[in-house]
């Protein structure tokens, strides 16, 4: 099983991404062991996530989200 998730980070800014572990990837972030953008853009909790059949899927999904606006990543997927 494999998970869409976005974090929101200390900035304000919001960071898309998919992982088989949120708790264990969220973890690396905060750690400073995730993304480049998340060690610059320190994430502080988690938002929202999306659980997806497998990893193609959560890919495709990832690169849909990725593309929208912040305003229209919070409109549709209801989280603030």
């Amino acid at each position: 099983m494999w998970f869409l998730y976005i974090l929101l980070c200390k900035d304000g800014s919001l960071y898309t991404g998919i992982s088989n572990n949120v708790e264990k990837r969220f973890s690396e972030h905060k750690n400073g062991k995730g993304g480049r953008y998340t060690r610059s853009h320190k994430p502080i909790r988690l938002v929202y996530q999306e659980q997806l059949r497998n990893h193609t899927e959560a890919l495709r999904r990832e690169c849909e989200i990725k593309s929208w606006t912040r305003a229209k990543k919070i409109k549709v997927l209801e989280f603030d």
